[in-house]
């Protein structure tokens, strides 16, 4: 097809952009190296801030009641409100150098937290979108406002149905959700009718702090739980007798097909010093990855039950507190036309020769054999959002209407949303076995070969946005076909309203980064 004309304030960003590009390629190698995980990024939040303020924008800290989110604005008047958001959450055990051997980055061990998808190039490729917009806004005097949200904890969905259920999303003409690419053949397209399905997320706790009324009383004993006394199992073996019996059941709760997953972590197990007490206090998180909610519900139901009879067997008592309850996507055929319009723009992305030995490099030390073109072919292709959705439908039953999971579904109830992806380097197998996971990890963090990425994404996000701003006409198609599919905009008879009905769930004991008198280390301490 041939490339649409851009327009002069178009061509303003995206030189804004080639001029930025430097920039943008440390900034990125800057939060890749924070890697920080769910709920405690606090080096990158701040950062975002910082840089954001600098830009001119007046920023919301702790947005929505979560510290490590924001809230950030710029307008140039009155005019229409577009949205962009950056994630920087890393995930546990992922610690890799931007180096082509398998190595943690300096002082840290490989359990602590490092970017898979890599959030790191996500954020900072919709950041330089965003400032290339305002760049292009103030240079042709655009009218209108730019919204950049801070969204923490994707990994387990967590900012966007806090922000979504306080309105941080309410009033935008459209919201531009990029993310790298993670499957074909979601690679340089926009998603068309299947967007990302739901998702539960929960804590369970189990308190034992009644343990003298598991037994009936015993002889006497000054100490209710003595050495030779019956005592209560306590809140470890009611943790593992709820993981077990989920465990079990897990075939019973989903089927193996269509992207549904259960997975779970165990986030505290006590107590580590004392004698013969039963642990007071245990907490397992699960994640529930379904294609609607009343399935969501259904599995939810059967976790309870497990709980109950865990904490029943274990003489405990339990809670469950809840961390994401989040909505299936929404399409909107408007808006992945205006993102894939804008990708077919920029084109896909392109890697170089410095690009391409490196990547050779990386195959042979990850014990591969180097090929002359050691990337998959589709990243430097483009394929429509309709051939995409066709080949994505051949493995699901016609009856799923979402798959996979990410939390940008609870912005597409709020505002008229494109969900597009871009190649992010990804190595050819030459014997068809897969690749570890510290290639993938390496390869998001290396300027050389994440680049390329992050200026492609930057281009199509501007553009998108430009066209948001400058095209009454495709604005108003986008809002129309949102009225039509939620029957009639927020609140409408199809409209799913937020689900959040809980307060951020910070305060557990999620990984992070840590400084004692032994100095700064990941929560599991580094081997020495």
């Amino acid at each position: 097809m041939d490339k649409p004309v851009t327009t002069s304030a178009q061509e303003t960003a995206l030189a804004c952009l080639d001029g930025i590009q430097p920039l943008l390629s440390a900034w990125t190698r800057t939060i890749f190296d924070f890697g920080e995980t769910a709920w405690r990024e606090y080096q990158s939040a701040a950062w975002y801030v910082d840089r954001l303020k600098r830009e001119g924008f007046s920023v919301e800290e702790g947005s929505g009641g979560m510290p490590t989110a924001f809230c950030a604005h710029w307008t140039n008047g009155a005019g229409p409100t577009v949205g962009m958001y950056a994630e920087y959450d890393a995930v546990p055990g992922n610690c890799q150098d931007a180096v082509t051997v398998k190595q943690p980055r300096p002082g840290l061990g490989a359990e602590a937290g490092g970017h898979t998808d890599p959030h790191s190039g996500l954020g900072i490729a919709s950041l330089g979108g965003l400032l290339a917009t305002k760049a292009a806004m103030q240079r042709h005097d655009i009218q209108g406002t730019l919204r950049f949200t801070g969204e923490p904890a994707e990994k387990v969905r967590g900012s966007k149905p806090i922000h979504a259920a306080r309105g941080y999303y309410d009033g935008l003409a459209g919201m531009i959700s990029f993310h790298p690419f993670y499957m074909l053949p979601l690679c340089n397209t926009a998603r068309w009718d299947t967007h990302c399905g739901a998702a539960y997320a929960m804590i369970y706790r189990f308190v034992c702090d009644e343990p003298e009324n598991w037994v009936r009383a015993g002889d006497g004993a000054p100490i209710p739980q003595a050495h030779s006394a019956v005592r209560a199992p306590g809140a470890n073996d009611a943790l593992m007798t709820m993981y077990m019996a989920s465990k079990a059941l897990r075939d019973s709760m989903l089927p193996h097909q269509g992207g549904w997953s259960i997975s779970e972590a165990i986030l505290t197990a006590g107590q580590a010093t004392a004698d013969n007490l039963p642990a007071g206090l245990a907490e397992i998180q699960y994640m529930v990855r379904v294609p609607t909610l009343r399935m969501a519900d259904q599995v939810t139901a059967v976790l309870d039950r497990n709980a109950a009879a865990a904490a029943a067997i274990s003489g405990c008592r339990y809670e469950r507190h809840w961390v994401s309850k989040s909505r299936p996507g929404l399409a909107n055929h408007a808006m992945a036309g205006i993102a894939y319009e804008a990708l077919s723009t920029v084109g896909p992305p392109r890697w170089d020769e410095a690009a391409r030995a490196i990547a050779r490099e990386i195959q042979v030390n990850a014990g591969g054999t180097a090929t002359e073109n050691p990337f998959i072919d589709e990243l430097e292709r483009l394929i429509s959002p309709q051939e995409a959705e066709a080949i994505l439908r051949r493995d699901l039953p016609p009856s799923q209407v979402n798959s996979t999971s990410d939390d940008y579904t609870d912005m597409s109830w709020h505002a008229p949303t494109a969900r597009f992806y871009v190649a992010r380097p990804a190595l050819r197998s030459a014997n068809g076995s897969a690749y570890p996971s510290w290639v993938m990890n390496a390869l998001g963090g290396i300027p050389a070969t994440i680049d390329p990425m992050v200026i492609c994404a930057a281009k199509t996000v501007t553009l998108a946005a430009m066209r948001l701003l400058e095209d009454k006409a495709a604005r108003e198609e986008a809002m129309s076909e949102f009225d039509t599919r939620t029957g009639g905009g927020v609140g409408g008879s199809n409209w799913i309203a937020p689900l959040c009905d809980y307060e951020p769930p910070i305060n557990f004991r999620w990984p992070e980064y840590v400084t004692t008198a032994r100095g700064r280390d990941w929560w599991i301490p580094t081997c020495a």
